[in-house]
């Protein structure tokens, strides 16, 4: 007899529809577009903001905030930044800066 398997907690998550439409949208512009150098333009900008401030908001409720500040340390982008910030992701390679 087989077992029923529990859905993962990504897919139980409050954010877990926020982290498909960022996932869906990057892995169709990487795809689409990325890989046949057609970089043009800033892609999938609100779908990680909104993803990241879901997370923000949870993890502060469970107290784990902290991996949020170890990702800036780390260099990367956080949903409040500048839009003209160099190291905001998919940035138009097409942008002055």
């Amino acid at each position: 007899m087989k077992e029923k398997r529990k859905p993962s907690s990504s897919a139980t998550s409050p954010c877990a529809k926020l982290r498909a439409a960022y996932h869906d949208c990057f892995n169709r512009w990487y795809s689409e577009k990325f890989l046949k150098g057609q970089w043009e333009k800033e892609e999938c900008v609100t779908e990680w903001q909104n993803y990241r401030n879901c997370l923000s908001q949870h993890l502060e409720d469970k107290h784990l905030s902290r991996f949020l500040e170890a990702e800036e340390a780390f260099g990367y982008p956080s949903a409040g930044r500048d839009r003209d910030d160099p190291s905001r992701p998919f940035k138009s390679s097409t942008s002055s800066q």
